[in-house]
């Protein structure tokens, strides 16, 4: 089922979809089990396991997968969560209208310049076009610099590192408000 479309003025149509854990499994082990994908934490998964992860988190009641679809073909991977329920619990100032993200672009031979900021743009329009959302929240890895600076670009503010059981991470925080100034005249 179609979330969320957007139109970028040069690279197109993207769409976000409900994912199939099952179904959706043997390409998003290709994708996080990819060397670029080092910081998704599933570089030694199978098959099974990654279906397994997914079909945990499509069963959680605060946490869910979608995959991204750019010009009809699949090419990234959006999660949203509670923060106050998953992954951050305790571990920052959760407020209501917090909604954490993960995002995951599709290895590729040719990368197409502006591709994963129209990504991160897309996801951040899905999850702000809920009036409930007041705040995207989002914990990289603190030596994934290139995930910061694409943060950085479209309105996150560095709250400091966090340390999480798998990593020391990166908490930081995107308003609405931000991410319109950010991105004014991206398309939305």
């Amino acid at each position: 089922m179609t979330v969320h479309t957007s139109r970028h003025p040069v690279l197109g149509e993207f769409t976000l979809r409900t994912l199939d854990p099952e179904g959706h499994a043997p390409l998003l082990h290709r994708w996080v089990t990819h060397p670029k994908a080092a910081f998704w934490l599933m570089q030694d998964a199978d098959v099974a396991q990654v279906a397994t992860e997914y079909r945990r988190i499509a069963d959680h009641p605060h946490h869910d997968a979608y995959l991204g679809w750019h010009e009809g073909a699949p090419a990234f991977l959006a999660e949203r969560y509670d923060p106050a329920h998953v992954e951050l619990v305790g571990r920052y100032d959760a407020r209501p209208g917090d909604v954490g993200m993960h995002f995951l672009c599709a290895p590729t031979e040719t990368p197409v310049h502006g591709f994963t900021q129209a990504v991160i743009t897309t996801v951040l329009d899905w999850i702000f076009a809920d009036p409930v959302t007041q705040r995207v929240v989002v914990e990289p890895d603190i030596r994934n610099t290139a995930v910061h600076a694409l943060n950085a670009a479209v309105g996150f503010q560095v709250v400091g590192p966090v340390d999480l059981p798998e990593k020391t991470a990166l908490l930081s925080i995107c308003t609405r408000a931000a991410f319109r100034a950010a991105t004014q005249g991206a398309p939305a």
